[in-house]
């Protein structure tokens, strides 16, 4: 039990340069206190007390701002940076060394009974504000950038940007390298932004020939 504590903590200061000692990690950090109540409520609920482990996570929400269904699996290593606002539905399947920023939703998009929450694989990063929802898997590795809304499958080793999301990185090929343990959700090229620029381009060279032909007809005799 011990060692898993002090793997956990170990985790969190090796991505959060804020950190200044384990204490500080174990008494002050929102994200980690949501995540050992979350332990605690885990085996009650695969035990069958289902009420208690709903009271112990409602009742982690309230101190955290971090809502974590106590049905969902977590793996080792967890790392939730601020965490406030936070939502993890009841069938999300998160891997080891993970990282959450604030205000992501791991959710599903409807009623539907069973699987019907992300499966994040090993080494995760989802920037702040994301949205992952329904039964799909975002893989190894990968990255989630701020504000992103995704929808499907993201593959191992890559990078999905903008509303809804787009994979534009796959195993560091374009355009840059990406890596497991790369914490910056925001230098991600945005294709939203890519394709206005090139229509506001566009529109340019219009212009230009609209104004050019213009010039060349001859006024029109009254």
């Amino acid at each position: 039990m011990f060692d898993e504590l002090k793997r956990e903590l170990d985790s969190i200061m090796a991505r959060d340069p804020a950190a200044r000692s384990r204490w500080e990690v174990y008494f002050l950090y929102s994200g980690f206190k949501a995540v050992r109540a979350y332990r605690k409520s885990h085996w009650l609920y695969e035990h069958g007390h289902y009420f208690l482990a709903r009271w112990i996570s409602q009742r982690a929400r309230h101190k955290t701002g971090i809502e974590i269904h106590p049905g969902a699996k977590i793996g080792k290593g967890l790392f939730i940076d601020h965490g406030m606002g936070v939502v993890i539905g009841e069938t999300t399947e998160i891997g080891d060394d993970c990282t959450l920023y604030q205000n992501v939703t791991l959710g599903g998009t409807g009623k539907d009974k069973g699987k019907r929450h992300p499966t994040l694989g090993n080494n995760v990063l989802v920037g702040s504000g994301a949205k992952v929802l329904g039964p799909f898997r975002v893989g190894d590795n990968a990255r989630v950038a701020a504000g992103a809304v995704v929808l499907s499958e993201v593959p191992d080793n890559a990078t999905a940007v903008g509303v809804p999301a787009r994979v534009v990185r796959i195993n560091g090929e374009k355009p840059a390298e990406c890596t497991s343990m790369a914490l910056d959700q925001v230098h991600v090229s945005d294709p939203v932004e890519q394709a206005l620029q090139e229509l506001r381009c566009e529109m340019g060279g219009l212009e230009q020939q609209f104004c050019h032909k213009e010039q060349k007809e001859p006024p029109k005799d009254e």
